[in-house]
């Protein structure tokens, strides 16, 4: 199918970004400028960026300028003010160290943020949010998640619509790199689509009798058989949306030489998650193992993982028909060791090969 024929547009699901606020004595926050706490005997700010900057309690004119360079956004992260004493001379530390550029980037974030686009998989396991707020701490530059099916949103970034993909779906993606159409494409984790179904209770058989394969081409085999043997035994759920996991099982049913059919394989409702849906039906699915973590659970189990055809692999990438001043830091922070380290740390995800 066509990268372009799923229907529903990619949505905004979420904007990392920061604000200055004001830490005054012990634990109190409270927003505003570093003039209202003029009044305080002293003050230090952090601005977030790797460094320390003090000033003497006397160079309240210092105060005002890095007051009015904090409003106008150069500095995203929280200012946190605290105690020092009036004769502690300026050190800037490493704050010298990024460049204007980078300040730019920063500023400009606030107001358009890097829009990037990911599958809805690696929203529901929570691997974007990581990644977006991690980014963000570190760099101080707004990510807005777009959640889409994989293939909508490969076709959103070959026309330019978007900054930037998180994609699992790498076999779409190799064809756009081919075409020119996405670059700067790297490895940030690797996952594992796992078949769900009705957990074993005791000595009793999952009603496929799958559980505990290994081989997933089996399992469907062996899952459409019984179904087709025994209408109204089982369901199977697929998610039908374009979507990395979808993509991934069409290619499980290709592998296994076997065409799902109706009754007993049914399409999910986009309005809500394969992995609730499976489990409110009691159901048979594919579905991401970083997803099952987070939404998955009685009554259902995960009953075939390991195969190596289960393999998920998460890249990012920019297309050549937008470019937002912020989207090769982004590709390059997810796509290296600080990246990974961050997906390493997610339940269902190792790191991607360096």
């Amino acid at each position: 199918m066509p990268l372009g024929g799923w229907a529903g547009a990619p949505q905004p699901v979420g904007y990392g970004g920061f604000h200055a606020k004001a830490r005054v004595g012990r634990g109190r926050l409270r927003d505003g400028s570093i003039e209202e706490l003029s009044a305080e005997c002293n003050v230090a700010v952090t601005t977030g960026i790797r460094g320390v900057m003090q000033f003497p309690h006397e160079s309240m004119q210092a105060l005002r300028r890095l007051a009015e360079v904090a409003r106008r956004g150069l500095f995203c992260r929280d200012a946190i003010i605290g105690a020092m004493t009036s004769r502690r001379l300026i050190l800037l530390g490493s704050l010298v160290a990024p460049l204007p550029s980078a300040w730019a980037q920063q500023r400009r974030s606030l107001d358009d943020p890097l829009r990037l686009g990911v599958d809805n998989a690696l929203v529901d396991s929570g691997l974007a949010q990581a990644l977006q707020q991690a980014f963000a701490r570190d760099t101080g530059v707004a990510v807005q998640l777009v959640r889409s099916p994989a293939l909508p949103l490969l076709a959103a970034l070959e026309r330019g619509e978007l900054d930037a993909g998180l994609c699992n779906a790498p076999e779409a993606e190799g064809k756009l790199e081919k075409q020119t159409l996405v670059h700067d494409r790297r490895g940030v984790a690797r996952g594992e689509f796992v078949i769900v179904g009705p957990a074993v209770r005791g000595k009793a058989r999952d009603p496929a009798g799958i559980a505990g394969g290994k081989d997933v081409a089996q399992a469907l085999l062996q899952l459409r058989d019984m179904a087709s043997a025994a209408p109204g035994l089982l369901t199977f759920i697929s998610a039908n949306d374009g979507s990395g996991s979808h993509v991934a099982e069409q290619s499980m049913w290709r592998a296994a030489k076997a065409a799902p059919a109706a009754p007993w394989y049914t399409m999910a409702d986009p309005a809500s998650s394969l992995a609730g849906q499976a489990r409110a039906r009691n159901a048979y699915a594919l579905v991401e193992r970083g997803v099952w973590a987070a939404q998955g659970g009685a009554p259902l189990a995960i009953l075939v993982d390991a195969d190596p055809l289960l393999v998920e692999e998460v890249h990012v990438m920019r297309p050549f028909r937008a470019n937002h001043p912020a989207a090769k830091l982004f590709v390059e922070w997810v796509g290296g060791p600080k990246g990974r380290r961050v997906a390493a740390g997610h339940r269902g995800y190792k790191a991607a090969a360096a």
